[in-house]
């Protein structure tokens, strides 16, 4: 993904200098993909794709060796070097496919014309090319009418066009999602033909996709649409069992939600089930801490979503409320709680005082401890697991408002070890 740091306007402009290079170098070139559907949408693309006749070792001339990286040279694929402002650019060239194999990548590919390039590509809406020199869009597989409707299409025959690359069934959802469209019939029913096919891709690159969906605009709907399309079970390694009705609930939390990541959305979906968000985060590799945070978010939700808690504010030791309230990841779990509030886990009340809570200044919700473990084993407390469980039982007392005073707290210990 680009950096936040890109300036889109920076980031153009070195998209357009890559172009004139090429073009002073002899080789016809265009912006192609996303950079082109985003831009004919009125949004701001933060990168750029441009699609040349140039071959690999020609863009390298060109920009020279430095400044370029030829991780993807195999498929024609070099990346030139930007600025920290401007973000990379990657230049392919024109190619065709020889059969995929593994539902991800082609054994090989051909350099061909534009035309040929354009023609093996996704969907219709990201099989575009635009010449920023002259304004022009060129358009091979009839994009600009299906972006003009609001339509995500398979680029030809759409069961291929899946057989060849499984991802791309997650991508149309995630496009149709996000960009309000609806997916196009034949499209949709090849996706619910193939949605076992997901199964083959790599964790890596599922989680990728669930990133985008799960965080953007219309991650309501890309649950929606995976419940719909039978993508649900394979995609999370058929380990997952909801009811639709819940599903779709779920979904409207995920819309609800203000600061949405892919953690809050399986804390979400795993609602009261933390064993299973470990073992889904587990199957999709995710990072530890996006694992940590979801299993967190979902034991956090239990403990202030219990009936203790629930038939009164406070009612709960504030010994067992502060470890979570204090957290620092105690402002995600306010979001979560809000979202879940809108399908009636939560009451507003319950979720308006935890807010409040968890908004107190940062000594009054967290106060350092009377004692730390040196102390202790100064008033003769011998070391070992001894320490920390007084540690504990202090800390307790402490935030119970029963233990006020590092004096206090000396006599307490003095007293304990006594009667030991």
């Amino acid at each position: 993904m680009p950096s936040s740091r890109i300036d889109p306007m920076a980031a153009r402009a070195f998209a357009v200098e890559v172009i004139e290079k090429l073009r002073q170098g002899g080789y016809e070139a265009v912006w192609a993909g996303g950079c082109v559907r985003d831009q004919l949408l009125d949004r701001v693309p933060l990168d750029y794709d441009v699609a040349t006749a140039a071959r690999p070792d020609a863009v390298r001339n060109i920009f020279g060796r430095r400044n370029t990286i030829a991780v993807g040279a195999a498929f024609g694929v070099i990346t030139v070097i930007g600025s920290k402002d401007t973000g990379n650019v990657e230049v392919a060239t024109f190619r065709s496919d020889a059969e995929y194999v593994d539902g991800r990548h082609p054994v090989g590919v051909t350099f061909c014309g534009a035309q040929e390039d354009a023609l093996r590509r996704d969907f219709t809406i990201n099989g575009l090319f635009f010449d920023p020199t002259a304004g022009n869009v060129i358009d091979y597989v009839g994009g600009q009418q299906d972006l003009s409707e609001g339509v995500v299409r398979a680029i030809g025959n759409p069961i291929m066009r899946f057989e060849e690359d499984h991802l791309r069934i997650l991508r149309a959802i995630r496009f149709s999602a996000n960009f309000e469209f609806p997916i196009e019939s034949n499209t949709r029913k090849a996706i619910v033909l193939l949605a076992r096919k997901v199964e083959s891709v790599s964790p890596e690159r599922l989680a990728a996709e669930l990133r985008l969906m799960f965080s953007r605009q219309g991650r309501g709907e890309a649950l929606r649409l995976l419940v719909n399309t039978n993508l649900i079970n394979p995609l999370f390694g058929n380990r997952f069992e909801r009811s639709e009705t819940f599903l779709f609930s779920a979904a409207d939390t995920l819309d609800a939600m203000k600061k949405p990541n892919i953690s809050s959305a399986i804390a979400v979906l795993c609602y009261e089930k933390p064993r299973l968000a470990a073992e889904i985060s587990n199957h999709l590799r995710l990072s530890n801490h996006e694992r940590k945070l979801a299993v967190w978010l979902i034991e956090a939700v239990m403990v202030l979503g219990s009936g203790s808690f629930s038939r009164q504010h406070g009612n709960m030791p504030w010994s067992v409320l502060q470890p979570w309230l204090a957290h620092e990841w105690r402002f995600q779990l306010i979001d979560v709680m809000r979202s879940l509030a809108v399908i009636n886990l939560f009451s507003t009340e319950s979720v308006d005082w935890v807010s409040e809570q968890v908004h107190r200044n940062d000594a009054d919700l967290n106060p350092p401890q009377l004692l730390r473990g040196n102390d202790l084993m100064q008033l003769g407390v011998p070391s070992g697991p001894a320490v920390g469980e007084l540690l504990g039982h202090l800390r307790d007392l402490q935030l119970d408002g029963k233990i006020t005073s590092r004096e206090s707290a000396i006599k307490w210990i003095e007293q304990h070890c006594g009667s030991d």
